[in-house]
């Protein structure tokens, strides 16, 4: 039998896709990208947004109506978060929290035995273990993503992960260096380490992110180290400085903001102030000149007023993010800012989502000219439609440069000589 799998959500997601389908593999099922021709489907979920959640279920109708005969699996945050839909997810064969992953091929076995639907969600306990699971290759990528850590402590008002992903669990090193070092051979040059809340990577183990970075960066093979999302304010001084001294570590930083106003974080139940964040900013900037902070905000959450979205705004072109993914809140049952008074009316939410990609574009457009007439390395990944390549600098600037050969996979000198509004573009050097 063959299968297939759709991923939602984040690079955590995507590395346990990864994970999913090698398991399925080595139990002698074929991965097929055809979806049409498979006879099992892995929906592998995301919760983070009801919108998120939408599109999930619609998935489920979808596939239930068209392929009849198909197992359908459904595994990741959306069961885990709710355990208790079983009348939503009952068009499902298979229901699986995220716990139960490495079991994904028994429980597939399991179904077609008796045919009978099965519903797996363990519950997390503050005992939870680290799942050590590893993946061997990235289908038709050149960097790939190792998740180091699972779980957040934070309980942020508004969201739902927490309860999806259970508390604080890491890699420990010598796990993490095994599955780097074989990726590396089998020639990956950029690794981004992830994490559901990776600035607390290694909390519970006497280990700190950077003690992950600096062994990633040991490794022979490995040219490039990239961290995934990070919490602000565990970017301090001394972690920074830590930073600063590997050669492959690349200065990007995704640092969450979700609101430049301090009432709104407050209310959020976030653990920094706008004045915390922007000393980060500037800490990171004296020690990495060229860097790239990018980042998330939301816009309406609860209880917002138009003086707070304002200050918001202002904050937000004061930083100047190289990125920033920009998006409305979203309610999510089980949480604290679910209840809340002050909901904001869905046709604010898209103003003031207008208006802040109104603010983040033009500060893009500001660090992409910032780019230009510099020189930088950037790893190749494809070909474009316009016959170009693209690739990244190590500060993850969009880079789109002619090659009469292909050059995915290489990390080729580029002079920087413009930029669309998308992409830097230039000429390869050597």
């Amino acid at each position: 039998m063959n299968f297939s799998v759709f991923n939602f959500g984040c690079k955590v997601n995507q590395y346990e896709s990864q994970v999913m389908t090698e398991l399925m593999i080595a139990r002698g099922y074929e991965y097929t990208a055809d979806r049409e021709q498979a006879d099992i489907l892995i929906i592998n979920s995301c919760t983070v947004t009801a919108v998120s959640d939408n599109k999930v279920m619609k998935l489920i109708r979808h596939l239930r109506r068209t392929k009849e005969d198909a197992v359908i699996v459904l595994t990741g945050c959306m069961p885990q978060a709710y355990p208790n839909l079983e009348k939503e997810f009952e068009q499902v064969d298979i229901v699986l929290g995220n716990s139960l992953r490495s079991e994904i091929a028994d429980k597939i076995e399991e179904f077609l035995r008796n045919r009978k639907q099965i519903i797996d969600v363990h519950k997390y306990t503050r005992n939870s273990d680290f799942e050590l699971v590893s993946v061997s290759r990235f289908e038709e990528r050149t960097r790939a993503f190792i998740k180091i850590e699972d779980g957040c402590n934070r309980y942020c008002s508004y969201c739902i992960i927490p309860y999806a992903r259970g508390p604080v669990r890491s890699k420990p090193l010598d796990v993490l260096k095994k599955e780097l070092t074989h990726l590396a051979g089998a020639g990956y040059k950029e690794f981004v380490l992830v994490g559901i809340n990776l600035s607390a990577y290694g909390q519970e183990l006497g280990l700190h992110l950077c003690d992950a970075v600096e062994c990633a960066c040991s490794i022979d093979g490995v040219e490039r180290v990239r961290l995934g999302s990070l919490e602000p304010e565990r970017m301090d001084r001394e972690s920074i400085e830590r930073l600063s001294k590997l050669d492959k570590f690349c200065p990007q930083f995704h640092l969450s903001l979700q609101s430049g106003c301090d009432a709104t974080l407050k209310r959020m139940n976030r653990h920094y102030t706008s004045d915390e964040y922007a000393a980060i900013v500037e800490n990171l900037r004296k020690v990495f000149p060229n860097c790239s902070i990018t980042t998330d905000i939301m816009v309406g959450f609860a209880g917002e007023t138009e003086e707070e979205f304002a200050q918001s705004i202002a904050f937000a072109e004061k930083i100047a993010f190289a990125k920033a993914h920009v998006f409305p809140y979203s309610q999510r049952e089980g949480t604290v800012a679910a209840r809340a008074e002050g909901q904001i009316d869905n046709s604010v939410k898209v103003q003031r989502s207008k208006k802040m990609i109104e603010i983040t574009d033009k500060t893009r457009m500001e660090f992409l000219n910032s780019q230009i007439g510099l020189t930088e390395d950037v790893l190749f990944e494809q070909p474009t439609a316009d016959g170009y390549w693209e690739g990244y600098t190590k500060n993850y600037t969009p880079v789109k440069v002619k090659s009469d050969r292909p050059i995915g996979g290489e990390i080729l000198s580029v002079a920087i000589t413009e930029t669309d509004g998308e992409y830097c573009i230039g000429d390869l050097c050597n």
